[in-house]
């Protein structure tokens, strides 16, 4: 007989981050980093292109496109949207 526990999350980060906070700031930095690549995406820029227009290197640029999140803070991402002429809005809803 198998006594497991199974545990249900409103979403992958609140399962992955030890407090709402942290998933709270994984979620927002993730969606972030979504929505700047598929801006580069449908611009068609090469990496390189894009790395220039956001005032980063290219291999910096293809961390971002490959989504590894933990080597970004928020800062960094609003000022990447930023370099790209995009402006960073912010809301809040009831938990």
């Amino acid at each position: 007989m198998n006594d497991t526990t199974t545990e249900a999350f409103t979403n992958v980060w609140d399962a992955l981050a030890d407090t709402p906070q942290e998933a709270a700031n994984l979620k927002v930095r993730s969606e972030l980093m979504s929505q700047i690549a598929a801006l580069v995406r449908e611009r068609g820029w090469t990496q390189v292109e894009a790395a220039r227009r956001c005032g980063v290197t290219q291999p910096r640029l293809n961390d971002l496109l490959r989504g590894r999140l933990s080597r970004f803070s928020l800062d960094a991402l609003v000022n990447i949207a930023a370099a790209l002429g995009c402006r960073v809005q912010v809301g809040l809803d009831a938990a």
